[in-house]
């Protein structure tokens, strides 16, 4: 399957575990960016952590040395944004339960975030990877959830990828907390795998599915996505994904490489 690279037009990059490890740049990034430049390739990154807004990302990719405009970011969090805008309409007040990054990039789209309050009533619940969660939200979000309001998550992950001794409770593990107090688990989980990660990026660039290569670490978010969207799936095992973990799927990644270093050569 490597001859099918040569067919991609655009590489929506997953970022930690494929690019950088928790706050550690890999030594390969910034050159195999620079090669798909030389060769006319555009580039997405495509991350299912909406802890950080765009503004965010945009800096704390340029603090790792690599320059990237809006257009290049794609979150979970635009993802549910654009989501809510095309199937929620009339949504306008939200009790969003994520960090104060992400609650910025809502209210930036037009969103309310609506108060910890019983009395102020939000349209829609909406939970993310929260790093700033605090009980009473946690419990607010509960009640919510409870009260049969739309409620949406923005990502499938139960942890976060990190590179310190430590487990990153992600937001797949809130929502698995919410269903066990109240037995409700979300209407609609954005994020990779849900093909519509990938449907802003076809948008943008003006692609089809076949012409864009998904590169990530994950089997059961990053390349279960390539599939349901029609795209080259390319597992870089610089991430979580190990071998063995693709000798026990049962839909193999169209490519399996050690890291994006080695996929630079083959374009």
């Amino acid at each position: 399957m490597a001859k099918d690279i040569k067919k991609i037009k655009h590489f929506a990059l997953d970022m930690d575990g494929t690019i950088y490890k928790g706050g550690t740049l890999f030594p390969f990034t910034v050159p195999f960016l620079n090669r798909l430049i030389q060769k006319g390739i555009s580039y997405s990154f495509l991350t299912n952590n909406p802890s950080r807004s765009t503004d965010d990302y945009l800096r704390h990719l340029a603090e790792m040395g690599i320059p990237a405009k809006r257009e290049e970011m794609y979150s979970s969090a635009q993802a549910t944004i654009d989501y809510i805008h095309i199937n929620h309409p009339d949504v306008k007040r939200l009790f969003l339960l994520g960090t104060p990054s992400m609650i910025a990039e809502f209210e930036a789209a037009g969103f309310i975030s609506v108060s910890d309050s019983p009395d102020d009533r939000p349209d829609m619940l909406v939970v993310g990877f929260d790093m700033s969660l605090t009980y009473s939200r946690l419990c607010r979000a509960a009640w919510w959830a409870s009260q049969g309001l739309p409620y949406i998550a923005t990502n499938p992950d139960f942890v976060c990828p990190t590179d310190k001794p430590v487990v990153l409770v992600d937001c797949g593990s809130i929502c698995a907390c919410i269903e066990r107090a109240v037995n409700r688990k979300p209407d609609v989980v954005i994020g990779k795998p849900d093909p519509r990660m990938l449907e802003g990026i076809l948008k943008r660039y003006n692609l089809r599915p076949d012409e864009v290569a998904m590169v990530g670490d994950r089997i059961y978010t990053d390349m279960k996505l390539a599939r349901n969207a029609g795209a080259f799936g390319v597992l870089v095992l610089s991430g979580e994904a190990t071998l063995e973990d693709v000798a026990a799927a049962v839909e193999k990644p169209d490519l399996v490489l050690d890291n994006i270093e080695k996929l630079g050569k083959l374009i």
